[in-house]
């Protein structure tokens, strides 16, 4: 017995002196104090340094560059080229014809000539047999779901953020939770040490309860790596560095929920960007089928071009110029506009069922989170009384252990029961709030 308190003297002073360096550390200059936050700081500042939002709104930008690239195909096109060549020609004979109407041999030296061309080409297209149009209306659709990818992205950053808030609140509630366990077994372990000494119980109740007080400090353990690494979740969400210290500003708490199943589903249906995108595809494949389309149809092209060319540099007399319109129709490409057309139509007929799948996994995501939601309710009511109880019943098993007609096994079993109470307390707080987060999510709540 003098041996464990030994033991246990030794462990308070390393405690007391472990402490005592953190908190001396911290005060040292250039060590980043902790930073406080609550709920909405968290996810406002997801929300500002997330880097899925901002690849997002790159798509977005990449996507509205498309737009004003296809409405330009529209416009006319000027084309300036210049050419420049050199020719040798090599010696040769020819025929002349004297005064008498002779012929006779003529000798044409080697020649060497330069010539030089310029021109200005200039095509606007007429008709094209919705192409153009056709490109230009999927170019604003791609825009428009690049643009519901950014409220979508903002939409699961906020999540993200709430549920790893949530998750400290969690993990630091357990940490508090195992500390107390372990205060609890170590008071009672000095009871039955102290009866022990006495003569009143067996050795094997000081035994069992220090396996169990290890067991709790291997608990606690696991408890505060869990904290550790639920800040460095939130600090990666947020863009902070992952070793911040984090101090959060408010508690696990409930507040009732007052939309019925059918209402949130109606929300969803109505507010959710991945829906609003699937139908955008949708639309999307339909333009690419009239795209293909046009492949059939007769196009349309006004064209102007002037020239210039000349021996000597640079090129600008000989001037002659054209004006006209170019029409073309496709007689035969060997089955490519047939084939593209179906292939055009087989994408809308996958757009469509993808619209249909988005539709049924959205309510069923709703429902989930929403019944999820209802048993956590539920499970916090029945984990309340169940902490009132287990308190009470712990006091109780330490009564009647200290005055000899409980066992130590009552103790121990009763000490365990409160903690798992409690655990299951907390835990129902945590999966109350996260899947309200959830909820708010599947219905496409909108993030300012």
């Amino acid at each position: 017995m003098a041996q464990f308190r030994l033991y246990g003297s030794i462990a308070k002073r390393m405690s007391a002196l472990i402490t005592g360096g953190m908190l001396a550390a911290a005060a040292l200059p250039g060590l980043a104090a902790p930073v406080e936050l609550t709920l909405d700081e968290a996810i406002d500042m997801a929300l500002k340094s997330n880097p899925a939002i901002k690849i997002s709104e790159s798509d977005m930008e990449k996507a509205n560059w498309d737009v004003k690239m296809a409405k330009a195909g529209k416009g006319p096109s000027v084309t300036l080229s210049h050419n420049a060549s050199r020719t040798k020609s090599a010696a040769s004979a020819g025929v002349g014809y004297d005064t008498n109407r002779q012929p006779f041999i003529v000798p044409i030296p080697e020649s060497i000539d330069n010539r030089y061309a310029n021109s200005v080409d200039l095509t606007l297209p007429l008709y094209t047999g919705g192409r153009l149009e056709g490109t230009i209306e999927k170019a604003k659709l791609g825009l428009k779901v690049s643009d519901l990818g950014v409220a979508n992205s903002l939409q699961q950053v906020k999540l993200d953020a709430t549920t790893g808030y949530y998750s400290i609140l969690q993990t630091r509630n357990l940490v508090k939770l195992s500390e107390e366990s372990l205060a609890r077994l170590n008071a009672h372990l000095k009871n039955v040490e102290a009866q022990y000494s006495a003569g009143t119980v067996a050795k094997s109740d000081v035994l069992r309860s220090e396996v169990e007080k290890a067991s709790a400090e291997q608990n606690l353990i696991k408890a505060s790596n869990a904290y550790e690494l639920a800040i460095s979740s939130l600090n990666n969400v947020i863009g902070l560095p992952l070793d911040t210290s984090l101090v959060l500003k408010e508690e696990l708490n409930y507040a009732k929920y007052d939309k019925t199943l059918a209402e949130c589903i109606s929300t969803a249906l109505a507010n959710r960007p991945d829906l609003a995108q699937a139908a955008a595809n949708l639309d999307i494949a339909k333009a690419d089928i009239r795209v293909a389309e046009s492949g059939n149809k007769i196009a349309i092209a006004a064209t102007a071009s002037e020239k210039w060319n000349d021996k000597d540099f640079p090129g600008t007399d000989n001037n002659n110029w054209v004006v006209g319109i170019n029409a073309s129709y496709n007689l035969f490409d060997s089955g490519v506009t047939r084939s593209q057309v179906k292939g055009a139509e087989a994408g809308l007929g996958k757009a469509s069922e993808q619209l249909r799948q988005a539709r049924d996994s959205a309510q069923l995501e709703v429902r989930q989170a929403y019944l999820n939601m209802q048993e956590a309710e539920k499970r916090i009511e029945t984990s309340k009384v169940a902490v009132t109880k287990a308190e009470e019943d712990y006091k109780i098993s330490q009564v009647r252990y200290s005055a000899g007609v409980g066992t130590n096994l009552d103790v121990i079993d009763s000490q365990v029961a409160l903690t798992s109470a409690q655990t299951d307390y907390v835990q129902a707080m945590y999966d109350y709030n996260t899947s309200r987060a959830k909820l708010d999510k599947a219905m496409g709540v909108t993030v300012e």
